[in-house]
């Protein structure tokens, strides 16, 4: 026999709050890269190409393109972040919307830069290693 769930006031709410708090963490992490976009483009670009994730001739120009990705972030509207994030969405249960969303360009758009050699490494292992230096910046100095 089939069971049957009536979603009522309470589940309602708890949806609501739930969705709620993901845009609330959202927001936080947009607004604390955007304060320190300099800062985070130079750890993230180190941390990729120290742990050889990244291969390239030029850490600056790495640099310049993790800042301009990050710029792009923080100017872009919800639809086309979850727009450039879709394929990588099931990369990891709960992620975070920045770190998903720069493995998304390091992944199809550094990759083809002409001072990138290569990348190394899976989706997953670029996505933690970014994640890692976002959680050293919204947990603060």
């Amino acid at each position: 026999m089939a069971k049957i769930f009536y979603t009522g006031n309470r589940e309602a709410k708890l949806l609501s709050k739930i969705e709620s708090s993901k845009e609330r963490e959202r927001i936080r992490t947009i607004s604390t890269i955007r304060d320190n976009i300099d800062s985070f483009s130079n750890k993230v670009s180190m941390k990729l190409i120290e742990s050889g994730l990244i291969e390239t001739v030029s850490k600056a120009t790495v640099e310049n393109q993790i800042a301009k990705c990050l710029e792009s972030l923080c100017n872009s509207e919800d639809f086309d972040i979850d727009y450039q994030v879709a394929p990588f969405r099931t990369l990891v249960s709960n992620p975070n919307i920045a770190s998903l969303y720069m493995t998304a360009f390091v992944v199809e758009k550094l990759i083809n830069h002409k001072d990138v050699v290569d990348i190394y490494g899976s989706d997953e292992d670029i996505y933690f290693s970014i994640q890692k230096e976002l959680g050293k910046l919204m947990d603060g100095p």
